[in-house]
């Protein structure tokens, strides 16, 4: 079974072609900066990478030029679009709708739409990338795996909100989670590692959307995003987590609107509006050469991460491991160090030598006498698509 892998975001679109269940990587790539003049596209197969810049438009022309990649007469894998024999497609908003991966009818995309109001940045681009396949790939079989289903695991107690009952009731407001392709697959790659079945572990996924999960013997029991992918650790735009009194405070003394409030909060708050940047590898790099604000806020995100360590340490009662994962997470030695620094108490001790060696590959970075595991995991979220769609369809 050949299974094409999209993963569409707001403005790009990573993509994978697998031979299942050999888990076989036949090409990968991705477009990036959709929309602009200079949008991006990287196309690598076992024999050769190119990238070429060009303008696309919108993930219809995106699409479009991976599928001629992909069916071209000397780079390409395929000869048809009917070679492809399923799409699989990340969708960051589930609700409580689906709680495990589906094959796409008209009411699946309906769900899809409706949720979108919950995750703005995200569910728009991944429905606009489900209906261009269905186009360019009609005979193939297409999948949604969804960002929270991972996390349905999560006890009342952790999803539940203190308002008014009617709003879980009535509409469904409650903690989803985020992530979850990537902490499921992480996590058990960490158990693996650990080689034991009952396991406390907090995965940290670290890249301009950020997460933490704090997974007990398999299972997400809490998790730092909740209603909307927007709260929690500061982001590369996303403020995180602040005190809901400010948003009135800004629309009633301020002047803001909604939507302007709305905005800033997704979209030019977070490390952008801490710094003027949202690439961790730009506030790295001026935070080297003294700028202060960089310096600060590289310490407030470590601050952050490090908090919700000693609490899920603490709702897991214990801890056998800790997992950087993503860009961030798996390239920062900057982040991982300020994180790590002064956790001693709890049994978390890094080995700095190791924690700077650049490796694609996961490795264990902890120090000899550290009692709990800080182990570097590199997430495949298109792996864990194409294992998950061809289990559905392989029943």
């Amino acid at each position: 079974m050949q299974i094409l892998v999209l993963n569409s975001g707001s403005s790009s679109i990573k993509f994978q072609l697998f031979k299942m269940p050999e888990a076989k990587v036949i090409c990968s790539g991705i477009v990036e900066r959709i929309g602009l003049d200079n949008a991006r596209i990287s196309y690598k197969t076992n024999k050769e990478k190119i990238e070429k810049i060009a303008p696309i438009q919108n993930h219809k022309e995106g699409l479009e030029l991976i599928a001629k990649y992909l069916m071209d007469s000397d780079l390409g894998v395929i000869q048809s679009a009917s070679e492809i024999h399923v799409a699989g497609h990340r969708v960051v908003h589930g609700g409580s709708t689906f709680a495990e991966t589906v094959e796409i009818t008209g009411e699946v995309k309906q769900k899809i739409e409706k949720l979108s109001a919950l995750a703005p940045l995200h569910n728009p681009a991944n429905l606009e990338g489900i209906l261009v396949a269905e186009e360019i790939f009609p005979t193939a079989k297409q999948v949604a795996v969804f960002d929270t289903a991972f996390h349905q695991t999560i006890p009342i107690e952790a999803y539940k909100y203190a308002i008014p009952n009617r709003f879980l009731d009535e509409n469904n407001i409650r903690l989803y989670g985020f992530h979850g392709t990537s902490h499921k697959y992480v996590s058990e790659k960490a158990i693996k590692y650990l080689g034991k079945d009952s396991t406390k572990i907090i995965t940290i996924h670290l890249g301009n959307g950020c997460s933490m999960t704090a997974v007990k013997d398999g299972q997400s029991i809490d998790h730092t995003l909740g209603f909307a992918p927007m709260n929690g650790l500061i982001m590369g735009t996303r403020s995180g987590d602040i005190d809901p009194a400010i948003i009135f405070y800004m629309v009633n003394s301020l002047g803001y609107s909604i939507n302007e409030v709305n905005t800033l909060l997704q979209k030019e708050s977070g490390m952008l509006g801490l710094t003027g940047y949202s690439d961790l590898r730009d506030i790295e790099s001026e935070a080297e050469k003294g700028d202060e604000n960089c310096r600060l806020a590289l310490k407030m995100n470590a601050y952050r991460i490090k908090k919700f360590v000693g609490a899920y340490a603490a709702i897991l009662n214990g801890l056998d491991a800790i997992v950087f994962t993503a860009g961030i997470g798996e390239n920062s030695d900057t982040i991982r160090s300020l994180v790590c620094k002064d956790l001693d108490f709890l049994g978390i001790d890094i080995d700095q030598e190791k924690n700077e060696i650049r490796s694609k590959e996961e490795r264990d970075i902890s120090s000899p006498s550290s009692k709990v595991k800080v182990l570097v995991i590199p997430t495949n979220e298109e792996l864990e698509i194409a294992t998950q769609s061809f289990k559905l369809l392989s029943k």
